[in-house]
C-alpha cells in the first residue's frame, strides 16, 4: 500500500513538472474570419446568413462544384498515383499557371524567365515568398495596403520579416485613398517590398483604375520597389481573367520583376485541395534555375511536398483547350451572379429610404463589399438578425442570395437608422 501511494505521489509530482513545459502557452486569438463561421454554427436561428466566407457560393447559399472540375475529375479517375507530385504534372501546372497571370503570349513567358513552385494555395504561395523575402532580403520589409486581408500580416510575422502600412482605402469616399498611396510609395525607403492586390481586394472591393496603376507601376519604378502581388480572385473583379490581371501586365510593360501569389481556391471552387502557384520573374533564363531550386528547398523544410489531387485536376483543366473556355464561362457565371447580387442588395436598400449612401456596393468590385458598417452595427446585426460578418464590415457578396436579400436590406437598415436617429437626437 505504501509503495502504491508513492508512485502515485511520484506520478503527480512528474505530471505537475511536465506540466511545465507549456504553462506559459494560453489560447490563441481567434481568425476574424473563422470566428464569424464558429458563430454562425452555433446559431440556431432559420434565418442566419453568412457573409464571412470568401468562397463562392450559389444563389441557394451552397458550395458549388463547377462541370470543368467534374468533368476533370472523370478524367483522371483511375489514373491518380499517391506519392507525391511527379516533376512533369507540376511542371505543366505551373507553365499553364503562369500563363494566366503573365499573358499566354508574353515574352516573359515564351523567354522561359518565370520561376514558379506549385504551392498551397495563395496562403502557401505567400508564405513560401515571405520566407524567400526573408533569405535573401533579411533586412528588408513588407508594405501591406491598409487595409488588407487578415492573415496577410501573420504570414510575414511568422517568417520575422518586419511589416509597415501604406494608405489605401478611404473611409469617406468607401473608395481608394490614391493620392496618400502615391506619397506612402514615394516616401518608403528604396528598394521596398510592396504586397498588391491586382483585382477584387480584399477586403474593400476597392481597386485602381487602369490610369492609376500605370502612376503607381511608374513611382514603383523609380523607387526600385519590388511588387509582390496576392491573386486570390482572377476573374472576380469583371468576369474576364486578361482583364483582371491588367495591374501585372502594366508592371510587365514596365520591365518591372514582379512576385505573384495565384489561388485556384476560389475561381475554380478547390478550396480543400488547397492548389497555389508562387511565381517569380527573373532578369534572365539563367536566374531562373537558382530560384526555383531555392523556393523548392525551402518548400522541403516547411512541408515536403504539396498534395496531388488538386493540381491534377487544375492541370487537365487549364491543358485541355474545352475544359479551360468550359471554366472561364463558368468563372464569368460566377462574377455576374455576385455583380447582380450588388445591385439588388443596392436598390433594396434604396427602396427604403435609407439615411446614408449606398453607392458604394456597386463601385466596389469582386467577391467583398465594404459596407462602412461599424463594428457596433455588425454586433448588432449578429445579436438582433443572426446576420454574421467580420467586424469590419465586410460583407462576403457570394453569401448573399435571391432568398436572403431583402431580409438583409432590411436588417441593415433597421441597424443604421438606429444610429442616425441618436445622432440625430444627440446634436438636438
Amino acid at each position: 500500500m505504501w509503495r502504491y501511494m508513492m508512485r502515485r505521489c511520484s506520478s503527480s509530482t512528474s505530471a505537475r513538472k511536465l506540466g511545465l513545459w507549456w504553462d506559459r502557452v494560453g489560447p490563441a486569438t481567434k481568425d476574424p474570419i473563422t470566428g464569424v463561421t464558429e458563430s454562425f454554427l452555433a446559431d440556431s436561428s432559420p434565418n442566419k446568413i453568412n457573409l464571412g466566407v470568401g468562397a463562392y457560393r450559389d444563389d441557394e447559399g451552397r458550395p458549388v462544384v463547377l462541370r470543368c472540375v467534374r468533368e476533370a475529375e472523370a478524367r483522371i479517375a483511375g489514373s491518380e498515383f499517391l506519392e507525391s507530385v511527379s516533376a512533369a504534372v507540376s511542371s505543366k501546372f505551373v507553365e499553364e499557371s503562369v500563363k494566366l497571370v503573365y499573358g499566354n503570349d508574353s515574352d516573359v513567358v515564351k523567354e522561359g524567365r518565370v520561376a514558379g513552385v506549385q504551392a498551397l494555395s495563395g496562403t502557401g504561395a505567400c508564405r513560401l515568398f515571405a520566407e524567400f523575402q526573408r533569405h535573401f532580403h533579411p533586412d528588408s520589409r513588407i508594405y501591406l495596403p491598409d487595409p488588407t486581408w487578415s492573415n496577410h500580416r501573420n504570414i510575414w510575422k511568422d517568417a520575422q520579416v518586419p511589416e509597415r502600412t501604406f494608405h489605401y482605402y478611404d473611409p469617406d469616399s468607401k473608395g481608394l485613398n490614391f493620392s496618400a498611396l502615391i506619397d506612402d510609395v514615394k516616401n518608403a525607403p528604396d528598394g521596398s517590398f510592396f504586397l498588391l492586390h491586382p483585382c477584387a481586394h480584399n477586403p474593400t472591393g476597392v481597386d485602381p483604375t487602369e490610369e492609376q496603376w500605370r502612376e503607381i507601376s511608374y513611382q514603383f519604378k523609380v523607387k526600385n520597389h519590388f511588387p509582390f502581388f496576392d491573386m486570390a480572385y482572377q476573374g472576380f473583379a469583371s468576369g474576364n481573367l486578361d482583364k483582371d490581371a491588367r495591374a501585372i501586365r502594366i508592371f510587365l510593360k514596365d520591365d518591372h520583376l514582379v512576385g505573384c501569389a495565384q489561388s485556384f481556391a476560389k475561381n475554380m471552387g478547390l478550396y480543400g485541395h488547397r492548389v497555389g502557384c508562387l511565381s517569380i520573374l527573373c532578369a534572365d533564363s539563367n536566374q531562373v534555375g537558382s530560384i526555383r531550386s531555392q523556393l523548392q528547398r525551402i518548400a522541403r523544410a516547411m512541408y515536403s511536398s504539396p498534395p496531388v489531387h488538386g493540381v491534377l485536376l487544375v492541370s487537365t483543366i487549364l491543358s485541355d483547350p474545352y475544359l479551360k473556355s468550359l471554366w472561364i464561362e463558368e468563372v464569368k457565371t460566377m462574377a455576374n451572379r455576385i455583380r447582380r447580387m450588388r445591385t439588388t442588395l443596392q436598390d433594396s436598400l434604396e427602396r427604403l429610404d435609407p439615411p446614408l449612401n449606398w453607392e458604394h456596393i456597386t463601385n466596389q468590385v469582386g467577391m467583398f463589399c465594404f459596407s462602412g458598417l461599424t463594428p457596433d452595427q455588425v454586433d448588432r446585426l449578429a445579436r438582433e438578425f443572426h446576420i454574421y460578418m467580420t467586424r469590419d464590415g465586410r460583407i462576403s457578396m457570394a453569401g448573399v442570395t435571391t432568398g436572403n436579400v431583402s431580409y438583409l436590406a432590411n436588417a441593415i437598415h433597421e441597424t443604421t437608422r438606429y444610429d442616425q436617429e441618436d445622432k440625430i437626437l444627440c446634436n438636438v
